[in-house]
């Protein structure tokens, strides 16, 4: 371990809190109930100076942290004893490479526990002389802003004095041991060149920890793959590092279509979709008993799926209030998308309502389909959004529903849905394209439709079908004389 210069006792172990602050469970749409934590080795400790990003990996991201480092022996403390056992209170940065997250399966061992990856101090604040609630931290990245939050109860999940409590529950805390409070929103990634401070104060007496700096800096990243995993990168890990989709340059939906494609599909029925799948042996393909609302509507989107469980009282208190799936799928729904729930083709309860409608709406979703009904139906067809669905029925969803899960594989009208399926729905009903298959598909059922057009104008003007529907031997060289000539192959 690289000792930071002037640490009050010499540490033994270091816990860090996964989420603590409101303003990160917000931006990461999960709130946890109650705290968690993982280990970061004490040899990641260091003072002020250089980090090495490894070279091969791109996704290094600073979380400034207000760490807690224990004063005396705490076993079985009470919260309200708790602060008691606090000696002092500085800066900390966690570190972590994203693109080892996935091979460390939650433990966080090689992406947070590499050498110098848990800077802290430079001051230590004597945490007697202070309010735990009265603290604030601050992140800089080159100079600029880049977090600012405070301990009170209105910005924090837990006090700070809860970790302290409840870890001393499972273990003895010693003196000198850190636990790092979790970071507030901002966190974000950081590379070669970059400097990041971080300073943790208490305004109300004008203690502070001082500027913590630390310099990115390119390290040596010739990983062994004969001893162990290699590190890896992918958009939901690009997410997760920069903080938002956005930052990391990525669709505002990680199902998101090209134009191109869009406009393709809007422009081919479903009739056509569905036998082009049929042709390469995909049946079950039509979202069964679902209609528009509006006669004419055209609906074209990658899927976000919503699940119900069928009601059961107890789990319906769990899971049923407050902002539970249902209403965290329509928060989060991202433009062009569409909402596919499963029901259960159950049509003894409304599956959404006016409300949630105008929500997806406002996020600019492509549209809703279930396979259940539809509460306030006259108001939600007004609103405009399309939504397929049985119909209408009164009552709310508890009747029948639990809204359990989302962004999962579901079942709606009898057919498999995968988050990213492409839904295309016009008056003829539903149909589900899997993702790699929507070009080929569309272009064919495109081919197709422009087939049918010169199909139709012969038969209207009295041709029989025989021969021509489809059209084979000599109505099939007329018919590709006449597309080579109008460009329509």
């Amino acid at each position: 371990m690289t000792n930071p210069a002037q640490l009050p006792v010499e540490p033994g172990k270091v816990i860090a809190v996964h989420v603590a602050f409101e303003s990160r469970a917000a931006q990461r749409g999960r709130r946890p109930k109650a705290p968690s934590y993982f280990l970061k080795a004490a040899s990641s400790l260091a003072p002020s100076g250089d980090i090495e990003r490894p070279a091969g990996c791109d996704l290094l991201a600073f979380e400034g942290e207000i760490a807690l480092i224990i004063g005396r022996k705490a076993r079985r403390v009470t919260l309200e004893d708790a602060w008691s056992y606090v000696g002092w209170v500085t800066a900390s940065n966690d570190f972590g490479i994203y693109d080892y997250k996935p091979q460390d399966k939650g433990s966080n061992t090689r992406s947070k526990s590499r050498d110098g990856y848990t800077p802290i101090g430079p001051n230590y604040i004597e945490a007697a002389q202070i309010d735990p609630a009265g603290l604030r931290l601050r992140t800089w990245v080159n100079g600029e802003i880049a977090q600012e939050d405070t301990s009170s109860p209105e910005n924090m999940i837990f006090p700070l004095a809860q970790f302290v409590a409840d870890l001393s529950q499972h273990m003895t805390l010693e003196p000198g041991d850190i636990i790092l409070s979790g970071t507030p929103q901002g966190s974000t990634v950081v590379t070669d060149g970059d400097v990041v401070e971080v300073e943790v104060d208490h305004p109300a007496t004008g203690a502070t920890s001082g500027k913590l700096t630390t310099r990115v800096v390119e390290g040596p990243g010739n990983f062994d793959a004969s001893l162990g995993l290699l590190p890896t990168t992918n958009d939901t890990l690009r997410e997760d590092a920069y903080g938002s989709r956005n930052q990391a340059g990525l669709p505002a939906s990680p199902y998101a279509i090209s134009a191109q494609l869009r406009a393709k599909l809007m422009e081919a029925p479903t009739a056509g979709l569905s036998a082009e799948l049929r042709s390469r042996g995909l049946n079950q393909v039509v979202i069964e008993g679902v209609y528009p609302q509006t006669p004419g509507t055209k609906m074209v989107g990658p899927a976000r799926t919503l699940r119900f469980l069928p009601e059961r009282e107890d789990l319906f208190a769990t899971h049923g209030g407050g902002f539970n799936a249902q209403k965290r799928t329509f928060d989060a729904v991202e433009e062009g998308e569409v909402i596919v729930i499963e029901a259960r083709q159950q049509s003894e309860s409304g599956t959404l309502g006016d409300i949630l409608a105008l929500r997806a709406l406002n996020r600019g979703a492509a549209g809703v389909v279930t396979d259940g009904k539809v509460r306030d139906y006259a108001a939600v067809k007004e609103i405009g959004l399309p939504v397929f669905t049985q119909g209408a029925h009164p009552a709310v969803l508890g009747r029948r529903h639990v809204p359990w899960d989302f962004d999962l594989a579901i079942a709606c009208g009898n057919v498999a849905i995968v988050p990213g399926d492409i839904i295309v729905g016009d008056d003829d009903g539903v149909v589900v394209i899997p993702r790699e298959m929507a070009e080929e598909v569309v272009d064919a059922a495109l081919a197709k439709e422009r087939e049918d057009e010169w199909v139709a104008e012969q038969v209207k003007n009295g041709h029989k079908l025989d021969g021509m529907f489809p059209p084979t031997g000599e109505m099939r060289q007329a018919y590709e004389k006449y597309a080579a000539e109008h460009g329509k192959q």
